[in-house]
């Protein structure tokens, strides 16, 4: 009998907040369904009810036509369901045949068979296509390998039902399309599986049926996606229409002298002959697959990896960064990393340190110590240039939404008043709503003068916000493309240009 979910008429209350009312879901074995809604939609508590971290106030849910509420997520697991979260639970010390089989371990009288054990996880791995040394210790791992492997510990549960929670957000293009050939895998023998995730491209690349959350309300129930267009979906999911830009182009005046230049650039790194141009006010967008070298330029021109040959030219004349500092202090020039949780952000600290921690020098008064008074304005300028949802000042940075932190990672470049700014990922793992805000942000900024080097492995942000595109592969600039805006012309310029090189 095909796998099958159902959920009908689920509420889950919390104190002053209605987290789920009366929502529907359906899903049936060999389909990937998206879940799909903004943050604090309603989606992490549906899975948690699922998995039975949560038990439902009222409604209920069938299995395979048996009625179910789980106390606990063994109960949950031991019916054939399993969740792969965006936070991988995995022990890094453990192998990885270990971490398959850590929560059904086979045993022989009282211990654990081992031969037995390396079977289970051999078979799981070969059911996925993924080939990896069993004794490998999983700190050891890819990202995407480690994803891989909690995709195995499911299937080693006898998982018919399995749930992934923003599976792509923290991998690359290369390593999606490998997880999208293992989700069509699953679902060509059978297993139901429920895809959450902001990215619509691939929502559509690789789901069958769709549910929208908004709001703790199922605004569209188990329908097939090819029924939707994607600005139809995005309109369910934020509640009115959201405008798109309407893709002028920008007019980038290009008889200027460039804000910075690199002639003839290599790196350490292995970067070769490295020629761009960026002007002011323009945003120049990086695009590349795997392996590309985009962030590694970036941080290069930024002091961060050596720099073995050529120019870097700022405002028409030859400059050497030796470091970090030096790009900042001396040449104005600013990195919002990708990794904002761990390079980007102090997140242990309140907001309006973080803010101010890139113009210290400005806000010391005597004894070099801290003008709380200067320290909070420029916090609050920012806070309110760019829109960042805060109860005040003070508030933790770990306690803000992914969108705020990223806009207060910008803030502390813009405090420190940086004339180019080099923008890394700026939208991964953001729903639609904030990754709209988020463009017209970038956009905003260029108009005001701000030059801006955009690094994005999202095609459509790309086309979407960028005025000139530069594809790298393997460490050279392989394209320079004028942005049309078109965004069919455009991916298929892109490609070309990846694949001639």
């Amino acid at each position: 009998m095909s796998s099958e979910l159902l959920i009908r008429k689920v509420s889950k209350e919390f104190p002053g907040v209605l987290a789920l009312n009366e929502v529907n879901l359906t899903l049936t074995g060999g389909t990937v369904h998206a879940l799909l809604g903004e943050n604090g939609a309603g989606k992490s508590t549906l899975i948690k009810i699922i998995t039975g971290v949560y038990v439902a106030d009222t409604g209920s849910m069938k299995v395979n036509g048996e009625e179910k509420s789980f106390n606990n997520p063994i109960e949950s697991t031991e019916a054939g369901i399993a969740v792969v979260h965006q936070e991988r639970n995995l022990i890094p010390e453990f192998s990885v045949e270990e971490n398959i089989t850590l929560h059904n371990p086979p045993l022989k009288f009282g211990v654990i068979d081992r031969a037995e054990r390396t079977r289970l996880a051999k078979q799981a791995l070969q059911t996925l296509g993924f080939e990896i040394d069993l004794n490998e210790r999983v700190k050891n791992l890819s990202v995407a390998q480690m994803q891989l492997v909690e995709i195995a510990k499911a299937l080693v549960t006898n998982a018919k039902i399995i749930l992934l929670d923003e599976p792509t957000a923290s991998i690359t293009g290369s390593e999606t399309t490998k997880l999208f050939d293992v989700i069509r895998k699953l679902k060509a023998q059978g297993t139901a599986v429920l895809f959450v995730s902001h990215k619509l491209e691939e929502v559509y690349e690789i789901c069958d049926t769709v549910t929208v959350l908004r709001d703790g309300v199922s605004v569209l129930e188990s329908k097939s996606l090819s029924d939707f267009k994607q600005g139809e979906i995005v309109d369910l999911m934020v509640g009115r229409h959201l405008a798109e830009r309407k893709n002028l182009i920008r007019k980038i005046d290009r008889t200027q002298t460039p804000v910075i230049e690199l002639k003839n650039l290599s790196t350490a790194l292995g970067h070769k002959n490295v020629n761009l141009k960026l002007y002011p006010g323009e945003v120049l967008g990086m695009y590349g697959l795997v392996g590309a070298g985009r962030s590694e330029l970036a941080r290069s021109i930024l002091g961060l990896h050596s720099v073995t040959a050529g120019q870097i030219i700022l405002n028409g004349n030859e400059i050497k960064i030796k470091n970090f500092r030096d790009a900042l202090h001396k040449f104005r020039i600013g990195y919002v990393t990708e990794n904002r949780k761990e390079e980007g952000l102090f997140l242990d600290f309140p907001v309006r340190k973080n803010i101010s921690v890139t113009i210290l020098s400005k806000i010391l008064q005597k004894l070099s110590i801290i003008n709380p008074k200067k320290e909070d304005d420029v916090a609050s300028k920012y806070v309110d240039r760019l829109g960042i949802k805060v109860v005040d000042n003070n508030q933790l940075a770990l306690t803000l939404s992914g969108g705020n932190q990223q806009k207060v990672s910008v803030s502390k470049w813009l405090a420190a008043e940086t004339k180019i700014l080099v923008i890394d990922e700026p939208t991964v793992g953001v729903d639609v709503r904030t990754k709209a805000s988020f463009h017209e942000l970038i956009t905003q900024l260029a108009d005001e003068g701000l030059s801006i080097i955009l690094i994005s492995s999202d095609l459509a942000e790309m086309v979407a916000i960028a005025d000139r595109i530069l594809v790298m592969r393997r460490y050279e600039l392989v394209g320079d493309l004028d942005n049309s805006k078109d965004y069919q012309n455009m991916s298929r310029s892109i490609m070309n240009s990846i694949q001639a090189s």
